[in-house]
């Protein structure tokens, strides 16, 4: 007679990979089928809620192939079911790769749509607000700590079931979390990106110093224009709750 442990790993297995694993003995199919179902469903309607993008793309025979593979698989490592969208973003990323059949920008896509529920999830919370300073250029502006920057080589923020784009077209992005708790994308560019990654690392220079380093950096013609652009930015970010409050 098979010990517990044995007759457990049997019916996990099976689970997992029904087709390549048979189910203990003993055991009317009747009932391991009310079980299939349960552990693929759950765990498929939830990776779908999470990348319906994703989902709507692959289509139907895909997509089952896919979830598949992912539950026969990966060996998750945390027992908390709101993770299982990041295990299943590392399972794309770091086990199956890109297949020959996959549109390029997909595993940037699955990022993507990750992100909104992982700033929707977040526990961290954003300072109070305070008055945009009168004197923009001494103030040291704070970055919410649920805005995040992003570089993609695809348009992902656009894609769809009659939008799939061959060719890069990199794109810049912040997404972030709001004081509604609204999870929003601004379309970036390279100097807005900077921008607030100077903010976020370099916290003890004021507004004017990270402009005058970004201009010498860009090699601005005319820096006091590009400073005028900037604040205009600032205040911009500002009400979208991107920049929290101003030190």
């Amino acid at each position: 007679m098979k010990s517990f442990q044995e007759t457990q790993l049997a019916f996990a297995k099976h689970l997992r990979a029904p087709e390549l694993h048979p189910a203990p003995e003993g055991i009317e199919d009747r009932r391991m089928g009310i079980y299939r179902e349960l552990i693929y469903n759950n765990i498929e309607n939830f990776i779908a809620n999470v990348f319906p993008v994703m989902r709507l793309i692959m289509g139907d025979e895909n997509w089952h192939k896919l979830m598949r593979d992912f539950i026969s698989t990966h060996r998750c490592h945390t027992p908390y079911f709101v993770e299982l969208s990041e295990e299943f973003l590392h399972y794309l990323a770091q086990e199956r790769g890109l297949q020959e059949a996959d549109p390029a920008f997909l595993l940037e896509l699955a990022h993507y749509e990750w992100i909104e529920l992982a700033l929707d999830t977040s526990e961290a919370v954003i300072p109070p607000a305070s008055p945009l300073p009168a004197n923009l250029s001494a103030s040291k502006p704070r970055v919410s700590p649920l805005a995040v920057c992003l570089n993609y080589q695809y348009p992902v923020h656009k894609v769809s079931l009659d939008y799939q784009p061959s060719t890069p077209e990199p794109t810049q992005l912040v997404v972030y979390r709001n004081r509604n708790d609204r999870v929003r994308f601004m379309a970036a560019n390279a100097m807005t990106l900077r921008l607030l990654y100077l903010l976020q690392t370099n916290t003890s220079a004021n507004l004017g110093d990270q402009l005058q380093l970004i201009a010498a950096e860009l090699q601005h013609e005319d820096p006091e224009r590009l400073s005028v652009e900037a604040y205009l930015l600032v205040e911009e970010l500002a009400g979208l709750d991107i920049l929290s409050h101003f030190e």
